[in-house]
């Protein structure tokens, strides 16, 4: 992926009308976030789960070091599990004003943040005086946490999806290990060899519930060429050949060839469990898969490797693009904030610190060399830092990524609504993947009436 094609394609709002810097401080917050002692309390999600030690150890280590180089500020860490964002969750958590002072989001989540009235408009606060590697963060990763000229959220990862492939089964099964499956119905010829192995291995996997299903729909659909919501994006656009052809793909695997395994209804860990036992030959997923398949769910590193998301008859016309960011809880007062994105600043957007930190990550079971995130825009100082770092202290042999990077697909943005969406798409998913007579048209046609409904309730 190049960040130019991630600029281009990625854009999900207007452009982040950056304005003036942090106003005047003001006094102790209600919920306390000014200690009596007079430093600047902030609670902050995603902390890793304990089962996570290195991350979580990292973690510790770097909020240690943060309030050693600003003893006026104090970070409370709070874990919301592994995945850091349970659609589901994040949903009720809004709903019952939960959120901590500085929460955790994907791009898909920013107006249903809007909608709850949650979040702080962050446009006069996010400059290069606060953020020092702002200026570099590509333009286009702040539009999509932007509405309506203004930003919500302060970028921090970015993605886009390929295909990813287990190497061992790959030569287990007499396939290629460098020439990866370029069409669906070569994916379908490698997921019958690798399920052939037995053992309960499945060939291909896939996700159909808690919303992941309905985003792997979604990147299925544009690798067809097809679209989830029109133009307008008034109404659903799915309920067509091009849908119809992601669904009959996935039947045909699953109950033509038995490629995919009898456990279904996979969510996001379930699947990642099942890869780093090395029971999944081929899934959908960004080049982060495999960090969590090694760091998360006992992995290996040389096991993996990826290509780009396969087309019908030939390359994929699109792929999905998405990421994540930090929104703030609405109420904070301006030394929250200023703190908060110092803490950011530091975790998330600094060559050398945080999540990039590649000097200790290199001996640990943590991926270094990965083709993404690819925060920084081109030709800025940051990514050139970034890159450097990344390739000096690579652990993972970046060979294993060289055809997703050689092969670059159009990235599309994720639908209005999405999480929403998603919700309602994961029923056709899990529909084609638990009943061998399930009928393709009438699930299209119920998830195209439940999306409308949902568009024109929203309009």
């Amino acid at each position: 992926m190049s960040v130019p094609q991630y600029r281009r394609a990625a854009a999900l709002a207007l452009a982040a009308g950056l304005g003036l810097g942090l106003t005047a401080c003001s006094t102790k917050s209600d919920d306390g976030g000014t200690t009596a002692a007079g430093k600047v309390t902030i609670t902050v999600d995603c902390q890793p789960v304990g089962s996570q030690q290195e991350l979580l150890k990292n973690w510790n280590d770097d909020v240690a070091e943060f309030q050693r180089q600003n003893p006026d500020i104090v970070v409370k860490s709070v874990s919301v599990g592994e995945q850091c964002n349970n659609p589901p969750d994040f949903t009720a958590r809004l709903a019952g004003g939960t959120v901590t002072d500085v929460f955790y989001g994907y791009m898909t989540d920013l107006q249903q943040v809007l909608d709850s009235g949650q979040a702080m408009d962050l446009t006069g606060f996010v400059t290069k005086d606060t953020v020092p590697t702002w200026d570099s963060v590509d333009p286009a990763l702040k539009e999509a946490f932007s509405d309506g000229g203004k930003l919500y959220a302060v970028p921090v990862k970015n993605y886009s999806m390929g295909l990813v492939y287990n190497k061992v089964l790959f030569q287990r099964a007499g396939l290629d290990v460098n020439n990866p499956p370029k069409t669906w119905p070569e994916v379908r010829a490698a997921a019958k060899k690798i399920a052939a192995l037995g053992d309960g291995i499945a060939g291909y996997a896939e996700y159909s519930a808690g919303n992941t299903g309905g985003w792997h729909f979604t990147s299925l659909l544009y690798s067809q060429g097809g679209q989830v919501l029109t133009p307008d994006g008034k109404k659903a656009d799915f309920n067509n050949a091009l849908g119809r052809q992601v669904l009959q793909n996935l039947k045909d695997m699953r109950y033509g060839d038995n490629s995919m395994g009898a456990r279904q209804l996979l969510q996001w860990g379930d699947l990642l469990t099942n890869a780093g036992a090395g029971k999944v030959g081929m899934f959908v997923g960004a080049p982060d898969a495999t960090q969590a398949i090694v760091s998360q769910f006992q992995g290996t590193f040389q096991d993996w490797a990826m290509g780009p998301l396969p087309g019908q008859d030939g390359p994929a016309k699109g792929t999905l693009g998405g990421g994540e960011g930090y929104f703030f809880k609405k109420g904070l007062t301006p030394e929250q904030v200023e703190a908060g994105l110092k803490w950011i600043a530091y975790q998330k957007l600094t060559p050398g610190k945080g999540q990039f930190d590649y000097v200790r990550a290199k001996p640990q079971n943590y991926p270094v060399g990965l083709p993404q995130p690819l925060l920084f825009a081109g030709g800025s100082e940051a990514q050139k830092q970034e890159l450097e770092l990344r390739k000096a202290n690579a652990n993972v042999d970046t060979a294993n990524f060289a055809v997703f990077e050689a092969n670059p697909v159009p990235i599309k943005g994720e639908p209005r609504n999405a999480q929403a969406i998603y919700a309602v798409l994961d029923a056709a998913m899990s529909g084609v993947l638990t009943n061998p007579n399930a009928n393709i048209d009438a699930l299209l046609k119920t998830a195209e009436e439940k999306v409308n409904k949902l568009l024109a309730a929203q309009s």
